[in-house]
């Protein structure tokens, strides 16, 4: 699990890093945006794959059991993850959702990590979701805060300016809906090596 852990700090250390604006405009003069972004890139990397393959490690030692999580979990994080694969996508399509979402991925980001918390009961799993899901929020009311400091409250109670029609909003129902039927279905057990959907071996 320690390994796992380190991933969390040096990933989620990095993001939370980059709210301190003061600091990080500091660290940007000294050694240039060019550098900043390489590091940043570098550490976040660093970080998520010590994540994966801590919490690979600590699965494969043996979970540490805190509580039971009814089946129903199950159930309802199957379908809690449609949304979040469902503003994911909005994330990158500028449309009605997005401007409606406001921060569209961090959204996505405390959704997924909710249903993984509802659904898993063990010590590293709460561990690790809980923190994306402490990131997501603190990140959100980070954006908040600097948006209301640069004069933008217009923006944060409308929204962002969403262009006309529903195009783009349909696209983002119709990938998110696919990416996650083939991530849950299939990618899932492959990848992590849990079945996610209820009813899988």
């Amino acid at each position: 699990m320690l390994v796992m852990i380190l991933g969390l700090v040096l990933f989620l250390g990095t993001h939370a890093f980059s709210m301190a604006r003061a600091k990080r405009g500091e660290v940007i003069g000294r050694i240039g945006e060019g550098r900043f972004k390489l590091g940043y890139t570098l550490l976040s990397v660093l970080g998520l794959i010590l994540t994966v393959y801590g919490y690979g490690l600590y699965r494969q030692e043996g979970m540490i059991p805190v509580w039971s999580p009814p089946l129903w979990t199950r159930h309802l994080a199957v379908l809690l993850t449609l949304f979040a694969f469902i503003s994911l996508a909005a994330a990158y399509l500028p449309g009605h959702l997005r401007a409606r979402l406001k921060h569209p991925m961090l959204l996505a980001v405390k959704i997924w990590a909710t249903a993984h918390l509802l659904a898993n009961g063990d010590l590293g799993s709460i561990l690790l979701f809980g923190s994306f899901l402490a990131w997501a929020v603190v990140a959100r009311i980070s954006a908040k805060r600097r948006a209301l400091t640069a004069g933008q409250v217009a923006q944060q109670h409308g929204g962002q300016a969403a262009p006309a029609g529903w195009r783009n909003d349909a696209i983002a129902v119709v990938v998110g809906v696919v990416a996650w039927f083939v991530f849950g279905k299939y990618l899932h057990p492959l990848l992590i090596g849990v079945a996610a959907w209820p009813g899988q071996a």
